[in-house]
């Protein structure tokens, strides 16, 4: 495929009224973080302490739901920037990914990369960063490798790498590197359970935006999609039907689409900006917006996008950017765990918006 595909696409439909859903917010936990889904479980940060809560089907959830999980020790400084709202934000600190497998839990912290093994107390470095402070996401195949990419500025495009352990996050080698000069970073991996395949997001322009389809040992890697913004994407989510993602550009409109199995192209809906997270919950998908201005995004509010149908789209939940300045306090943006929710609740993490700053909150979908 190429990116002409994306500039013939006919304009998408919006949602009807009948299958527009409906969010009731059922509980609200500030300073905290949600990180990961396993199963009922949801897995959260408050600083660089990991909590985790069992939802129960009552969706009875309060703050002692969340038992401590394990913890990671660091240096003095981010101990006492983590401890406020304001500094916090403005020093990226706490955790930023999770993976959860069956022998461990794999996190990224500034500046590194952290293993939790069972009935441990507390986390240990087990890679430490050199290009940027930390990836946006760690993606572990079942029975496979836990993999992750380089996110770093790459002014100068140098080549860029994938990580993987196979030893459950003890040891990392370089697993695929990109040349000099073919991308900026990565921005996520993506595991497919129905094609046993993982799904590579690069940035930022031209034809560093790519979406590739690699064997998970990723000894095959082939672009799908290359050279158009609208290839430029965070957030993919994988189905039995094929593949749902949105666009994360400043320079064009954004939209929400899907890549059908059979290769089909099609453009389901236009959010209001960049796009960098995604998730499901029983059958609904979300994409959430992030307030980053330009000349083409100029919506002063964030928004989460949600459908029934995979097909009608609509804004369910939104904020307002708060009045600190982005460049050094986060644009803002709403984050949407990783993993496997089996539950009805949709976890969302707000940050950088108003009366909801640093705030987690689960909804019910109705």
């Amino acid at each position: 495929m190429t990116a002409d595909l994306f500039s013939d696409m006919p304009a998408p439909t919006s949602a009807t009224q009948a299958t527009a859903l409906q969010l009731r917010r059922v509980a609200r936990f500030p300073g905290l973080r949600v990180l990961a889904w396993s199963g009922n479980d949801l897995y959260a940060s408050r600083g660089y302490d990991l909590l985790c809560a069992n939802i129960p089907t009552s969706h009875a959830v309060d703050d002692r739901s969340w038992p401590l999980v394990g913890s990671y020790s660091p240096p003095l400084w981010r101990s006492l920037t983590a401890s406020t709202r304001l500094t916090a934000r403005l020093c990226r600190d706490g955790f930023h990914a999770l993976a959860v497998l069956p022998s461990a839990i794999i996190a990224a912290l500034p500046g590194t990369i952290v293993k939790l093994a069972p009935n441990e107390p507390r986390f240990h470095l087990t890679h430490r960063i050199t290009r940027g402070t930390r990836p946006l996401h760690i993606t572990a195949v079942p029975n496979g490798p836990v993999l992750w990419g380089e996110y770093f500025d790459n002014a100068s495009r140098d080549e860029v790498h994938i990580f993987a352990s196979a030893d459950s996050g003890d040891h990392w080698d370089v697993a695929y590197t990109f040349p000099r000069g073919a991308i900026r970073h990565i921005h996520n991996i993506v595991y497919d359970p129905w094609a046993n395949c993982l799904w590579i997001l690069t940035g930022d322009y031209g034809n560093e935006c790519r979406i590739l389809r690699a064997s998970c040992d990723l000894s095959q890697v082939d672009v799908v999609l290359q050279g158009n913004q609208q290839a430029r994407a965070v957030a993919l989510l994988p189905t039995e039907d094929g593949l749902y993602f949105s666009s994360d550009t400043p320079l064009e409109p954004n939209f929400i689409f899907r890549l059908d199995r059979s290769g089909i192209l099609s453009r389901l809906a236009p959010i209001s900006g960049s796009s960098i997270y995604g998730c499901q919950v029983r059958g609904h998908f979300f994409f959430s917006t992030m307030v980053e201005p330009s000349a083409v995004n100029t919506d002063p509010a964030l928004h989460i996008y949600g459908s029934r149908d995979r097909k009608n789209w609509s804004p369910v939940l939104s904020w307002k950017k708060d009045r600190w300045p982005m460049a050094m306090f986060q644009y803002g943006n709403a984050f949407l765990p990783d993993g496997n929710n089996t539950t009805n609740l949709l976890a969302v993490t707000t940050v950088a918006v108003e009366n909801d700053d640093l705030v987690s909150s689960l909804y019910s979908i109705s």
